[in-house]
């Protein structure tokens, strides 16, 4: 549902990783939700151009068994935590919800609530949705106005059939945001949707195409 608000100027991430085409490039509204980090890696695995270094292919872990990365493991190239966020994301877009929660897991900041977040979709992609849970909390334990984990703990209780304590988290973001933010809009939605089919279902673009891969 809310994926579009990590993605945005992100289209050359996706091929950094070595796995995936173009993506879409949505809207700069999320800018300010994401933190730059403050180490940069020597080459920018999010450049195009730099998508056939071997700094890029062989700091993700699937490409560890390419012949041309023997010997260049995470001692000559690591993505930073900001690249292996994206990267992660890029991985649970393909369905490989397994494979995103172990990049995520080779951040150097386990309590980035970005990366606790995150870890929380792919882990309730998995169907462990309490485990989930746990780390929705723990980011906003962390940073309580992360309006996105919000949104996502809201999915999850839907999934849940607890539609009431997503609509607290419903109010929450729009005590943190507004109603015209695209967390309240869309998990809002979900919730009406939800009280009128019994059901969830995402409705974000990114989520849908997130769901046709389970």
């Amino acid at each position: 549902m809310l994926k579009k608000q990590v993605i945005c100027s992100l289209t050359a991430v996706a091929v950094a990783t070595g796995m995936f085409g173009s993506a879409s490039v949505l809207s700069s509204t999320a800018m300010a939700m994401e933190t730059a980090p403050a180490e940069q890696p020597k080459i920018d695995c999010r450049k195009t151009r730099n998508k056939d270094k071997l700094e890029c292919l062989c700091a993700i872990e699937d490409n560890q068994s390419d012949p041309r990365c023997a010997g260049k493991g995470s001692e000559s190239s690591q993505l930073n935590d900001d690249q292996i966020y994206h990267a992660a994301y890029w991985l649970a877009q393909n369905g490989q919800y397994q494979e995103a929660v172990a990049q995520l897991k080779r951040a150097r900041n386990q309590d980035d609530p970005r990366i606790l977040n995150y870890l929380g979709f792919a882990t309730r992609k998995l169907g462990r949705i309490d485990d989930a849970m746990a780390y929705y909390r723990k980011a906003l334990d962390i940073n309580p106005d992360y309006t996105l984990a919000r949104a996502y703990m809201g999915e999850a209780f839907l999934e849940q059939d607890k539609p009431d304590l997503a609509r607290e988290q419903l109010a929450e973001i729009e005590k943190r945001c507004g109603t015209s933010c695209v967390e309240f809009a869309e998990l809002s939605g979900q919730i009406e949707s939800f009280e009128a089919t019994g059901q969830f279902k995402p409705q974000g673009k990114i989520d849908a195409a997130v769901k046709q891969a389970d």
